[in-house]
């Protein structure tokens, strides 16, 4: 049966005198898409080397409108109920389930491999964010608790979020690696800067199309496209981010990247390879929380 005028091929391209709507991919700031300020962007291919589109080349200046964008949403996000947090990452996870079919097509694009393959990431994704949410206000319980004193007090130790968190996402994962390192310093309260997988950057960009939709203020969450190479010097040493995740950085590259966060006392992550089929587990919901401890007198 021949097409309609109305139909396009898979590809995208012109059909029946229609010309394809070519999507345009760009940054996420402050709950906005703007374009990078430098006028830069890059191709973006997938394993075959096929050119899938052109993606925004984050600059400096993109980088520093982040972590104010951040630091402007934190008070809110930080002091936002444990519960509210839990219900807006949950419905994140609805925006990817209703979009699960496109994350699906551009996982395999990314990546390759078959169908079932990149179902299984997407699916492990969504899995994910409801993990996430559903463990807002349990970690504390698990993390912080009363304290044993010889005295006439109360003595609790109580998890806060860090503040800023700048992130280097997995380069090999497009999207589970992406939300395996975001979700759990979202949960905590924590605000985020995120470098996404400098060649396999498009699955995350859509899934700030969800974010945008799905209740999470603008600033909590700010991505950034491009090399990973010229941006994480520059978010490694921004005196306004608190901490540092280098799970996406090869080991080798890690070193420089340390001591620049050094010098305004950053606390580091720096990971071994992240196993994507493991339970996510605990470790990274401690990651980027400080303790606070509180005495309180007995009877007051």
């Amino acid at each position: 049966m021949a097409k309609s005028k109305h139909e396009s091929s898979e590809n995208g391209a012109e059909v029946a005198g229609r010309l394809a709507v070519r999507k345009t991919y760009k940054l996420y700031i402050g709950g906005a898409f703007p374009r990078s300020e430098s006028g830069r962007s890059y191709p973006v291919t997938d394993p075959s080397g096929t050119l899938l589109a052109h993606a925004a080349q984050g600059s400096r200046k993109d980088l520093r409108d982040a972590v104010t964008a951040a630091r402007k949403a934190f008070a809110g996000w930080s002091g936002a109920t444990a519960y509210n947090r839990g219900q807006v990452l949950y419905r994140i996870a609805e925006m990817m389930e209703g979009r699960r079919e496109q994350f699906v097509a551009e996982v395999r694009a990314a990546e390759g491999g078959s169908a079932d393959e990149a179902a299984a990431q997407v699916d492990a994704a969504i899995d994910r964010w409801v993990w996430y949410a559903g463990w807002s206000d349990k970690y504390a319980q698990v993390v912080g608790g009363s304290n044993p004193v010889a005295g006439p007090y109360f003595n609790f130790s109580l998890p806060e979020p860090s503040g800023v968190v700048g992130i280097v996402a997995p380069q090999e994962s497009s999207l589970l690696g992406f939300v395996s390192v975001v979700a759990p310093a979202l949960t905590t309260g924590n605000t985020v800067v995120v470098l996404a997988s400098s060649e396999r950057p498009l699955p995350a960009v859509s899934l700030t199309e969800a974010l945008a939709t799905s209740d999470l203020p603008g600033g909590v969450l700010n991505l950034l496209t491009g090399s990973v190479a010229e941006l994480a010097p520059w978010l490694a040493g921004h005196r306004d981010v608190n901490c540092l995740d280098l799970t996406g950085v090869e080991p080798a590259d890690r070193v420089p990247l340390a001591r620049a966060a050094a010098d305004t006392v950053k606390r580091v992550l720096a990971p071994a390879p992240l196993d994507l089929a493991a339970e996510p587990g605990m470790s990274r919901l401690a990651a980027f929380v400080e303790t606070k401890t509180v005495w309180h007198p007995l009877g007051v």
